[in-house]
């Protein structure tokens, strides 16, 4: 028997107000794939991860995630992702112990078991010494890999990047590759926008490159070398 998709999107059509983003995407994702979303700003990249996110609308189409519906079933969907943008959605006057605390109470995670699972989880990223700092003396690496500790406490099936390498450093970078490493050989099913192609290259399965709201050119990476890659996505986005 073959699996369902665990991301599927059939003919997705998205604008604000006059302006069209999507204009009927296609996409399937199967579990434990890590798919590169590519393309120039504007091309309907992080609309839609808000899509798959459940916090944003598509006016045509059908979206489903693990099987759910999208957005009639928006909860159920939400407690299989974990998000991770660009900006790190903490409480900056919180402390890392205490901003998981809070995103676990939301997913309903046990209480008797909460602060051993944050403790894992802060170690996982390398915060453990800093769990009871306030998130606003972090870093900017260090809040992303805080962050990512948010994104994966309730264990999700699917990790949702938006454009998470933003203002970092090169060994932040380093800590996030190494970081999304174990999470794909976890298991975890990834969508990760991105404008770094090599970045890309050496993380995805799978490369895709949004051009005009459309996938012009999906091609797994063991297909690809950089070069390929950047010349093939300098031909696409012009």
């Amino acid at each position: 028997m073959i699996e369902r998709p665990i991301i599927e999107a059939q003919s997705i059509v998205k604008a604000y107000g006059l302006l069209p983003v999507l204009r009927g995407l296609d996409l399937q994702v199967v579990r434990g794939q890590f798919v590169a979303l590519l393309g120039p700003n504007g091309s309907g990249k992080s609309t839609f991860l808000r899509l798959l996110a459940g916090l944003s609308r598509a006016e045509a189409g059908s979206l489903f995630v693990g099987g759910w519906q999208l957005p009639q079933e928006a909860s159920a969907v939400r407690a299989q992702i974990g998000l991770v943008a660009h900006k790190p959605l903490l409480y900056e006057n919180l402390t890392a112990r205490e901003n998981l605390a809070f995103f676990g109470r939301l997913y309903h995670l046990p209480t008797e078991s909460l602060d051993s699972q944050i403790m894992q989880s802060l170690k996982h990223v390398g915060l453990e010494r800093r769990a009871d700092d306030l998130a606003r003396t972090f870093s900017r690496g260090m809040q992303q890999r805080l962050s990512l500790a948010r994104a994966l406490l309730h264990d999700p099936h699917i990790l949702l990047l938006d454009e998470p390498y933003t203002g970092l450093d090169q060994a932040a970078c380093a800590i996030l590759d190494s970081l999304l490493k174990e999470a794909h050989a976890a298991g975890h099913t990834i969508v990760m926008t991105t404008h770094e192609l090599d970045r890309a290259a050496s993380l995805a399965d799978r490369i895709i490159i949004l051009s005009r709201g459309k996938i012009n050119y999906d091609v797994p990476t063991a297909d690809l070398s950089p070069t390929q890659l950047s010349a093939d996505y300098a031909a696409i986005t012009g």
